[in-house]
């Protein structure tokens, strides 16, 4: 028995590592979450190289018009027409909109408007809107005759950057941050979630390719559908954990080498000289640091083994219901309708896990870290705010018992299921299934 599980198990995993698809994913995977985080940057670049939007600025004060200066995205010009006048030419004109100041905006906040013949992005408006309430506001402040008041009120402003620490058992603090913490266990859910849902889906797909092949006919003569689902359910997890190995090796090896790259050249003399004449050029270089420090004092060895535990668990107990539904139908039509409250679950547990980030030891957040079919998701929310020992143990306990009970369930039915065709059985049919001996 333990020979024919083996080779099951060995097929299932040698057939789809040798894939290239799976190579490349695999292999091209942690660089393409590095290239992505700078997406943002190369976005913003390919936004700043678009054309300018002409502003034509009617200024019937003569106050406000040359305190509106051009940049790379707007070019403020003259008005040389009414407003009528540029609504009456309609949008075959080189103007994008027409700013009109009708006072002085001291006595009237509300005696300008800007007018286009389409919806303006709001970086316009907020340009505008901080342009002309900073002279605002040094008008207003000059009108006091107060000497020197806006130095007072500038050297009167105080922010508070407040810096989180973290105790461990032997009393040792280590820098700590809400923010990535979140960030960390929303990836890792986000992580959990794809793996599950892409490996379950393998599973699905192989019983059916299978059953529509014929060939399940077969191999049941000489192999216990009991084996055949297991081998087919452990073969395709072991692939899991390999492709899970292989991205913390690559992300780690790119992770160190980032880090001996920027700390030697934040350490640079050019650098330090460079930085100490800015005072954002020091902010730049504490946020590294500070960012560093971080990720140093988080426990990654536990993280990791906590995550390979929680996906094991959570693959093997979503594959194995995966496997008997597939094994009771016929075709993708049905699979997929199978398949669709299956992914509704996973996609309801991805959603609680958003929703306990903000408390991260709630009620919901506690419970959901319980419920087999919402743990292997939830808890992964939870594992970057060091979650107590004993709720880790009983979420996996829980998960790992529900993982037997459903696989005895599910090879009952998947024991019928892989040698009937034809009509798509029912809830009822189905539950008869798990009762015959």
């Amino acid at each position: 028995m333990e020979s024919k599980i083996s080779i099951i198990i060995a097929r299932e995993y040698l057939s789809r590592l040798r894939k290239r698809s799976f190579i490349i994913i695999t292999l091209l995977a942690p660089l393409f979450f590095i290239l992505i985080s700078f997406l943002p940057v190369l976005l913003m670049q390919i936004d700043s190289d678009s054309d300018q939007q002409i502003v034509a600025v009617i200024d019937r004060t003569g106050q406000y018009a040359s305190l509106l200066e051009s940049n790379e995205q707007y070019r403020f010009v003259d008005a040389d027409k009414t407003a009528e006048e540029y609504k009456a030419l309609g949008e075959e004109q080189e103007i994008t909109a027409v700013l009109e100041i009708r006072q002085d905006l001291l006595q009237d906040p509300k005696a300008i408007g800007l007018y286009a013949f389409r919806q303006l992005p709001p970086g316009l408006e907020a340009y505008v809107n901080a342009t002309l309430s900073k002279h605002l506001s040094e008008q207003k402040m000059a009108s006091y005759d107060i000497p020197n008041l806006p130095e007072i009120i500038r050297d009167s402003k105080v922010n508070i950057s407040l810096a989180t620490y973290k105790w461990n058992e032997s009393g040792a603090e280590t820098a700590s941050s809400s923010d990535f913490a979140s960030i960390l266990g929303l990836v890792l859910a986000l992580m959990s979630y794809m793996f599950i849902l892409t490996y379950g889906t393998m599973i699905l797909q192989s019983v059916l390719e299978e059953k529509k092949s014929r060939i399940m006919e077969i191999m049941v003569s000489s192999v216990r559908p009991f084996d055949l689902m297991m081998g087919k359910i452990l073969g395709v997890g072991l692939l899991g954990l390999t492709q899970i190995a292989i991205w913390c090796v690559l992300t780690f090896s790119l992770y160190i080498a980032a880090q001996f790259l920027l700390i030697g050249q934040l350490y640079s003399p050019e650098l330090l000289l460079e930085a100490s004449q800015s005072d954002i050029g020091m902010q730049s270089m504490h946020m590294v640091y500070e960012l560093f420090g971080i990720v140093q004092g988080i426990n990654f060895v536990e993280i990791i083994v906590l995550f390979v535990l929680l996906f094991l668990g959570g693959f093997l107990l979503y594959a194995s219901i995966l496997a008997a539904l597939a094994s009771s139908v016929s075709s993708d039509e049905d699979a997929g309708q199978l398949m669709l409250p299956v992914t509704l679950i996973i996609m309801v547990s991805f959603y609680i896990g958003m929703a306990c980030m903000n408390n991260p030891e709630g009620n919901l957040a506690f419970w959901a870290s319980l419920i087999p079919f919402t743990s292997p998701i939830v808890m992964m929310v939870r594992l970057p705010y060091d979650v107590s020992l004993w709720q880790q143990a009983l979420s996996i306990l829980i998960l790992y018992l529900s993982f037997v009970g459903i696989t005895f369930i599910s090879a009952k039915i998947y024991r019928i299921g892989i040698l009937m065709y034809g009509k798509k059985p029912s809830l009822r049919e189905l539950w008869r299934w798990t009762r015959y001996k």
